[in-house]
């Protein structure tokens, strides 16, 4: 049985007037390899077979290697299957379609069948997202989870896609990988949104077996098959964002699905021995000095029971010393969420020609990034901008960057650090 605590982080004191609450959630699980939540497992591996991936031969050679490798990772009993994607999908292993079940002898196979997989047509990956979910429902399992690998950009029309990301939101995971400079970081960050997945970069193909294994060992750890965070606000309130902070930024808010009038759940994915933090912003009706009221509970949810929870209050004070302090936790993921933000913008500035713009919003991610302790955001912005002063966030832009570096900064943009003792 897996064991859940919710710890409470918030400046609950509010001035004469003010009416929002900003609290961080701190949710531990653990015990979640053990814990059976009464469902069965199911992989899908999803790799780009189109013809881009032949070029250079280390991609494909590199994506045969990583798929065995992965299928090698999966438990005994697990179901699974692979897509070979190209401007269609189609099912590599099993040939019949469906999914088989994991053992020796299907590995093997399997592994015989991905040793055949080259290069040749589109890319099509909302078409490779909806076999995946096909697949799935040939079966009874309740943890569902994917792995994506492209080198290129999407040849499906936006509408479409995203039509397609709204219909599998909360059908299974899916974590994102692309393999080299030509794919696009938005597309993919759109996939692993609103399948609550990972998002990385694989600069080298020689890299691309151990992050796959990484993966799958991973997804086989999560013994959670899903948990929500249930949020309580009262009447006349307004819950105005929920955030999953670290160890990755993801807006929740979308995704909420009502209870009641009052009560919202919000997808938090599977789980494994784990930590995450959540960032909750409520708005209140001001009430008068000395009053206090629950602005919000807080509550993770697995199959329908409440595991933890936690209170977030409101006092209104006329106590300028109590009300102008920030909490560092609220404050630390306030920061971090605008450095993802201004790091992005200002790649996107950068590539569209508008070196004014990008100049400013990465000196102002330099700046963030040394204001919450986050090394790797400076090590990757070091490689795109000269930080001249970082206090002050005064960068220079660098002249013939590589893409790549510019990919890994973007990637990472979204990955945290958490708020130091």
């Amino acid at each position: 049985m897996a064991n859940w605590n919710a710890e409470v982080f918030e400046n609950e004191y509010l001035a004469d007037g003010a009416s929002d609450v900003h609290a961080v959630v701190t949710v531990t699980c653990s015990g979640a390899v053990e814990a059976d939540t009464g469902g069965e497992a199911a992989e899908v591996l999803i790799i780009d077979t189109s013809g881009s991936m032949r070029e250079p031969r280390s991609k494909i050679v590199s994506a045969r290697k990583a798929a065995a490798v992965a299928i090698d990772a999966i438990d005994d009993g697990t179901y699974f299957a692979v897509i070979a994607g190209q401007s269609h999908a189609f099912a590599l292993f099993p040939h019949e379609g469906g999914m088989v079940r994991a053992d020796p002898r299907s590995r093997d196979a399997a592994k015989t069948a991905v040793g055949r997989l080259d290069g040749e047509g589109g890319t099509a990956i909302g078409a490779w997202l909806l076999k995946a979910d096909a697949l799935f429902d040939t079966t009874s399992a309740i943890k569902r989870h994917a792995i994506l690998l492209t080198d290129g950009k999407n040849g499906e029309d936006a509408r479409t896609f995203g039509s397609i990301l709204d219909s599998l939101q909360g059908r299974f995971a899916c974590d994102c990988r692309g393999v080299g400079a030509d794919w696009d970081v938005n597309e993919l960050r759109r996939v692993s949104s609103a399948l609550l997945g990972s998002l990385d970069l694989i600069a080298d193909p020689a890299d691309m077996a151990e992050d796959f294994e990484s993966m799958m060992a991973a997804s086989m750890s999560r013994g959670i098959a899903s948990a929500s965070l249930r949020i309580w606000a009262p009447q006349g309130a307004q819950v105005l964002f929920v955030r999953q902070v670290a160890p990755t930024i993801e807006d929740l808010s979308s995704m909420r699905v009502a209870v009641s009038d009052l009560i919202g759940d919000y997808p938090t994915g599977a789980w494994g021995d784990e930590s995450r933090d959540y960032h909750v912003a409520v708005r209140v009706p001001p009430k008068p000095i000395g009053s206090e009221q629950l602005a919000a509970r807080v509550q993770l949810v697995v199959n329908a029971q409440v595991q933890a929870s936690g209170l977030v209050r409101a006092t209104w004070s006329d106590d300028s010393t109590l009300t102008t302090r920030i909490n560092p936790a609220v404050a630390h993921y306030t920061g971090q969420a605008e450095l993802a933000s201004v790091i992005q913008d200002g790649l996107a500035a950068k590539a569209a020609g508008d070196d004014a713009t990008a100049t400013v919003k990465l000196g102002r991610a330099a700046q963030l990034a040394a204001q919450t302790g986050n090394d790797e955001a400076t090590s990757k912005l070091q490689k795109v901008v000269d930080i001249q002063d970082a206090e002050a966030g005064t960068v220079r832009l660098k002249h013939g960057v590589d893409k790549l570096d510019e990919m890994a900064l973007d990637t990472s943009s979204t990955k945290t650090t958490r708020v130091k003792p």
